[in-house]
């Protein structure tokens, strides 16, 4: 029975196992994506979010406890650098697991794990801005209506008779340069009577 055996010992000695996610980490920190199997992404998805997590507050405690976790020093300078900045305002799950197929030699399953901001084809956040539309548009309408009743109300008649004049040279114009221009003036004498 494996009861309270939470840890996945992926066939390895706990030396070795250390030290594989050790390794695992560094690359991913420095490649920002690696391809392994699933049971040894799923375990190095328990061994490096915390120390993303930790990463986010740059403080020489945090790099030093960062550090005898991963044991490389560029490992550690470029998660501080690089890394922590783009995922400074996630709140977890740096890391994304994609399945990828089957291993020819033993038929494993394979994945990509990669953390998430770094990934430009996933990251679409930009151009996926909705509003929200509310049911209710009714009263919104009406309340432009009446605002746009009571600015036409307001127009005193001294404006309009300015505009006239305007409208007037525009069809003195030549009309092979601007036909749209005449076209325009017409419909703008039409909605000011």
């Amino acid at each position: 029975m494996r009861h309270g055996n939470k840890v996945n010992h992926l066939g390895r000695k706990t030396g070795h196992r250390k030290a594989m996610l050790q390794n695992m980490a560094c690359s991913l920190i420095e490649h920002k994506r690696i391809t392994t199997t699933i049971a040894k992404a799923k375990s190095l998805r328990v061994f490096v979010e915390p120390l993303l997590t930790k990463s986010k507050t740059d403080s020489t405690h945090s790099r030093r406890v960062v550090f005898s976790y991963l044991q490389s020093k560029e490992a550690v300078t470029e998660l501080f650098r690089e890394v922590a900045p783009k995922i400074a305002n996630r709140e977890g799950g740096y890391t994304r697991i994609i399945r990828t197929g089957y291993r020819l030699g033993d038929n494993a399953e394979m994945c990509m794990i990669e953390i998430v901001d770094f990934n430009e084809l996933y990251n679409n956040n930009e151009s996926k801005k909705t509003t929200r539309r509310s049911r209710r548009g009714g009263k919104a309408s009406e309340g432009v209506a009446a605002t746009t009743a009571e600015v036409v109300e307001e127009t005193p008649a001294a404006e309009v008779v300015e505009e006239t004049p305007v409208a007037e040279v525009v069809e003195e114009a030549p009309a092979a340069e601007s036909t749209e221009e005449a076209d325009t003036a017409t419909e703008e004498e039409k909605t000011e009577e």
